[in-house]
């Protein structure tokens, strides 16, 4: 089969590798589509291995269909439309995977579009709700709120009954953050965020942050927290250390959280991909939460997306495809709101 392998000097190169054997719990996936993530980038650039035992192919998420399953496999059938939770392997024409991180395709979605769903999904749902204990009427900031995982999460927050605020790069993306359903969103490179926030929760602040900026930015965050407020840290562009004052936190009694999905056991993953479908496919599919799709590449070219991703202009998801898209089918099933879909009507 072809993958996309990294090679010297943090490149990237669509090339013929040993095709996967499904083990006895696991499922072969022809796959349809992969989507980009921030620990791509990262692990192409040497800074992210992967955990032990899991493929060295780049893509923590997939959606395809299954074409073998292996001897013990009692949920899943080939022939079967799925997307999937990876440890890695999903920048490919195969992988594999233990059926119990597997997904069905939700009805009404293309298995293009779905591929967007399982990390920001399981992602969004471990961090609002099983870490972040949110309920309808607690306020959620949604930090890079234009981002995969912050397009969803707004979505979600909303939908859960929450006060949902959000921050953007740019005026442009703030108000999509809007249209999506956050209350109110603000550039954080030029707003005085802490007043902003304040001023929009009548001097309360948040009861949780979903902080994608990481340590060096938490001096910031506790400015825009409730007393007893959360910080969940579900990643690290604003660098991996920094030094805090921690006397803030104290006076607020806050709590700070840092997650990782990837670093999980399987039991724990399986456990959060049953969650997640209980509580968001009937979202989906009644299409209150929708996937937004910024951009497909193809698989060969991986390296123009990791740049494109880099370049933080994105809207959403990005994904990787192994056929050149067909616009509107192979979009059916995303937010009307995508810019993809948006380009398609202009």
């Amino acid at each position: 089969m072809f993958a996309v392998t990294v090679t010297s000097g943090c490149s990237l190169e669509w090339t013929e590798v040993d095709a996967p054997t499904p083990g006895t719990n696991d499922v072969l996936i022809r796959v349809a589509a992969s989507a980009l993530n921030r620990a791509d980038v990262l692990q192409r650039k040497g800074l992210y291995p992967p955990p032990a035992g899991a493929s060295p192919v780049l893509g923590l998420e997939c959606a395809g269909e299954i074409v073998a399953v292996g001897a013990a496999v009692s949920t899943r059938r080939v022939g079967e439309r799925v997307c999937a939770l990876l440890d890695g392997g999903g920048y490919a024409e195969y992988v594999c995977v233990n059926e119990a991180l597997t997904l069905p395709v939700p009805a009404g979605m293309s298995t293009t579009v779905a591929a967007a769903l399982p990390e920001v999904a399981a992602t969004v749902w471990s961090n609002l709700v099983m870490v972040g204990q949110v309920q309808p009427g607690t306020t959620v900031l949604v930090q890079g709120g234009a981002s995969g995982i912050g397009t969803t999460a707004i979505q979600a927050a909303a939908a859960l009954g929450c006060r949902v605020f959000a921050t953007a790069g740019t005026e442009a993306k703030a108000k999509v953050c809007v249209e999506l359903g956050a209350e109110d969103a603000w550039n954080y490179r030029d707003e005085d965020l802490p007043s902003r926030v304040l001023e929009a929760t009548g001097g309360r602040g948040c009861d949780l942050v979903l902080d994608n900026m990481g340590p060096s930015n938490l001096d910031r965050t506790v400015d825009l927290l409730a007393r007893k407020g959360r910080i969940v840290i579900i990643g690290s562009q604003g660098g991996r250390q920094g030094a805090f004052n921690v006397g803030p936190f104290m006076a607020k009694q806050a709590t700070i959280h840092a997650t990782s999905l990837r670093q999980r056991g399987r039991t724990e993953k399986a456990e959060i991909v049953r969650a997640t479908k209980a509580a968001f496919w009937p979202l989906i599919e009644s299409g209150t939460l929708q996937p937004v799709i910024d951009s497909q590449f193809l698989m060969s070219d991986a390296l123009a997306a990791h740049s494109y991703l880099e370049s933080g202009v994105h809207i959403g998801k990005v994904l990787l495809t192994q056929e050149p898209s067909v616009a509107a089918d192979s979009l059916h099933g995303s937010h009307p709101l995508s810019p993809a879909r948006r380009a398609l009507t202009v």
